[in-house]
């Protein structure tokens, strides 16, 4: 049992270690460095989830409003969002993404796609079948 305990805390540093070193590898495959990876996560998450407020971004940032009013007015600054009244309430705005913002988006995945993908063709066929089963595992161990 003890052995087991082992093994598992060994894999689970190992993992977490090449999670981290991966995940910052992929994140330096930018198209506009002058775009935050602060800013690119919540432009990131009005794309996924569509225009809200500056205080359900902050949510699902899990930022203070403040930190997100500071974002949003970089990003309006840079033409990337818009502002408009709220439906319902006037104190508020719902923040949107404008073309440029959803363009950007766009060249940021096609960037990291294609160094990922250019990596991926430096593996074996086993290794590349290896990792497309990790990749299910993984995201079964994320959504648990």
């Amino acid at each position: 049992m003890a052995r087991t305990t082992l093994d598992t805390a060994a894999l689970a540093h190992d993992l977490r270690l090449a999670v981290m070193r991966f995940s910052r590898r992929l994140r330096n495959q930018r198209v506009d460095t002058t775009v935050t990876l602060t800013h690119l996560a919540a432009l990131s998450t009005l794309k996924r989830n569509g225009p809200m407020s500056p205080g359900e971004l902050a949510a699902h940032e899990r930022v203070q409003p403040p930190s997100m009013t500071r974002v949003v007015v970089a990003l309006e600054a840079q033409g990337l969002v818009t502002r408009t009244p709220h439906p319902t309430d006037g104190r508020q705005v719902v923040i949107g993404l404008t073309q440029a913002a959803e363009d950007l988006l766009t060249e940021e995945v096609r960037a990291r796609e294609a160094w990922l993908s250019g990596q991926l063709q430096e593996l074996t066929a086993e290794e590349r079948a290896t990792l497309r089963e990790a990749a299910v595992i993984m995201d079964k161990l994320a959504s648990g």
